[in-house]
Order: structure tokens, then sequence, then C-alpha cells
């Protein structure tokens, strides 16, 4: 369990990752969460309705909250790990939540926003995407306070900035980060359409929304995963880090008389499988859960889990979540059942896989990328 003693301009807090218990050794924030915080107690900002986006575990939401427990705050998060682990924060901190408001990033948020603090997305699409939501919410002259690594802050993201809510321009670097101040202009911006695509030799059509993995193509581990899918009669499966979804569905298709249960920390993601495994007719019942692994799935009891596990959470690489997605398959697959991994063979699963169930047998490999399946005994 990594504990992390959070300090910044007279704030002491405590601060975990979420879920506490995991094998990174990463801390719950970052040098641009104190920028920010730094910014704003030396430009002595009152308590006004506040937007918090992208606030990986609750740092900002917790300071703030910390200065004062009345500051009305609406956070906007696509993951569910960032909500909880928040909600985690708060509660150990003994913070008081009753004016934290909660939104997804399909939900626009209120009209009365009289300041928003943001943090910088890995995904640029998805951070467009952001910014013309706040259009259609933010009055002329509501001030967008956007922080990120130095290195992150170049030209190209001032403009993505203007163009998309208002003229903006960066601070001094200080602990090699920068805060950018956006004005918005009032302008409404017309928001982007998913995208969507074909998988023609499986007679599949995938819908994607902003943030979710792939974008635009199949990525190359799922293809290989798609070739290599199990053999056998399945009948509760879960799609474990779902994405647009697309391992599940060709599980509804072999297996078109089991129930998929798709498994995401990301909402977008949840709601793109929701809308893949609709739009393609699929016989098999369907289940969607915006979740952090497999931590609240109840007595779902699989006996098949697919896998093609995240090494990154945001701008760290980190083989944690593929852990806690491995230990959670284990725990909650039936005897007998089995899970079915893809992975980059550099990152050896093979390892912790066998760790964790005693077993490991590599399916199929290529230059890049291995299939692993082991079985619960």
């Amino acid at each position: 369990m990594t504990t992390s003693q959070f300090s910044c301009q007279g704030i002491e807090l405590t601060l975990f990752r979420y879920p506490k218990k995991q094998e990174s050794n990463l801390q719950a924030w970052d040098a641009s969460d104190e920028h920010l915080i730094k910014h704003l107690i030396e430009n002595q900002q009152k308590p006004v309705n506040t937007a918090i986006i992208n606030d990986s575990f609750g740092a900002l939401q917790c300071a703030l909250t910390a200065i004062n427990d009345h500051w009305p705050l609406v956070i906007e998060t696509d993951a569910k790990t960032s909500l909880l682990g928040a909600q985690q924060n708060l509660s150990d901190n003994h913070l008081n939540a009753k004016y934290i408001e909660y939104f997804n990033s399909r939900e626009l948020l209120p009209r009365n926003i009289q300041l928003v603090l943001m943090k910088l997305p890995k995904n640029l699409s998805y951070f467009a995407h952001q910014l013309q939501r706040l259009s259609h919410v933010l009055p002329q002259g509501v001030e967008v306070l956007i922080s990120a690594k130095a290195k992150s802050i170049n030209k190209s993201i001032i403009d993505v900035i203007s163009k998309n809510l208002g003229p903006a321009s960066a601070s001094l670097t200080w602990k090699k980060t920068r805060v950018i101040s956006c004005i918005a202009d009032g302008l409404t911006r017309a928001l982007p359409q998913d995208v969507s695509w074909e998988v023609a030799e499986l007679g599949l059509s995938i819908n994607n929304m902003t943030n979710v993995f792939a974008a635009n193509k199949l990525d190359i581990g799922a293809r290989f995963m798609l070739d290599n899918m199990p053999q056998g009669q399945y009948h509760t499966i879960v799609d474990l880090g779902c994405g647009n979804g697309i391992l599940g569905l060709r599980a509804a298709q072999l297996y078109p008389n089991a129930n998929i249960h798709f498994v995401d920390d990301s909402e977008m993601a949840v709601e793109s499988s929701r809308v893949n495994f609709s739009a393609n007719k699929l016989n098999a019942k369907a289940t969607f859960h915006w979740d952090d692994c497999l931590t609240n799935l109840g007595d779902v009891e699989p006996d098949l889990v697919l896998c093609n596990p995240p090494f990154h959470q945001g701008e760290a690489i980190t083989d944690h979540i593929a852990w806690q997605m491995f230990l959670d398959a284990y725990r909650k697959l039936a005897t007998g059942g089995v899970l079915h991994v893809v992975g980059n063979r550099h990152l050896e699963y093979h390892v912790k896989i066998k760790r964790i169930f005693k077993n490991c047998t590599t399916i199929a490999s290529n230059d890049k990328f291995v299939i692993l399946h082991a079985i619960k005994q």
C-alpha cells in the first residue's frame, strides 16, 4: 500500500491512489496539481462555483475543500478509479463532500460555473472534446486554468484551446510544470461525432467515443486475440477492460448462448460497448459495468475472462492495473474457469499469471504479442 503525504501552500493531506492495495509506488498527485493550488492561493481565489476536470485521485478537490469546506465543486471524470479515489481521499482526510457533485464525461456541466480547473489529459482528441463541451455551458469571461508538465505545453496545445474555447496563454515554469489560463469567449462549438469503422471479416461495426483506446481502427493486440479466441463452451464471460467491446462482441458471436459482461474503468468505453452491442444485433445477453476491474461485479462467477490489459494510467507507465485484473479474475472465476490474455511480449505477463494461477500456457505468439491461457484449479 502506497501512503503519500501531500504538502502544498500550508495544506497537509494524506492521499492514496486507488485502490490502496496495489503494486505501484506511484503517488496520488503530481507537481501540476501543486502548481494549480499555488496559483489559486497566490491570487487569493475566493470560493466560487468551480468545475474540476481530470482530477486523477482527488488532490484538487481535497485541497479546495480543505481551504474552505463550503467551496462548491462539480467534478467531471471518465475514470471510475478517479471517482472512487477522490471519494476515498475525501473520507480519509475527514473532508466535507456535501458541496461536491460528480458528472461523467458525456454529461454537460451546470451553466453556473465561475471557474474551471483542468489537468491536461494524455488523449488530446478527448481534451478538445472536453473544451468543446465546456463551450456549451461557460459564459464569456469565465477563466479556465489548465495545468500540465511544461514539456507537454506547446503552441499547438495553445491553438487547440483557443480554437475550442477562447484565447489562452501559459505561465512561467514551476517545478517543470506550467498553468495555461484561458478566458472563455462565450461561443458554442460543435461537438465531434463518434468515430465509426468496420471489422469486415467479422461482420462487425464499431463505434468509438473520444476517450476510448484505438479510436479509429482495430488495435493490433486485439486483432491477434480475435485470431486466437479460446475453444470450448462458455456461459458467463467477462470482457475485462473492454474498451469499445470488440472482444466481447466476438465472444457473443462465438458463444451466442452466453451472458457477456463488459467491464471498463472508462465510462465512455462502457457506453461505446453498449452502443456497439446494440448496433450489431447480437443474440447473447449483455450486461455493462463502469467499474474498477471486478471490484463490484457481485455474485457473477464467470467461466471465461477475456483481457487486453492497459499498461499505462494517464501519463504513468505501470503494470499494476494488469496485476489487479489478473488477481480479480482469479478471485471471481469459477473453478475450471479460464483467463485468456493478450499482452506485449516484453511485459512478461506469464510470470505474474503463473504466480497467481500456478499455471499459464502460451497459446500463440508473434514478434510483438503473446496469448496466455490460465485455468483456475
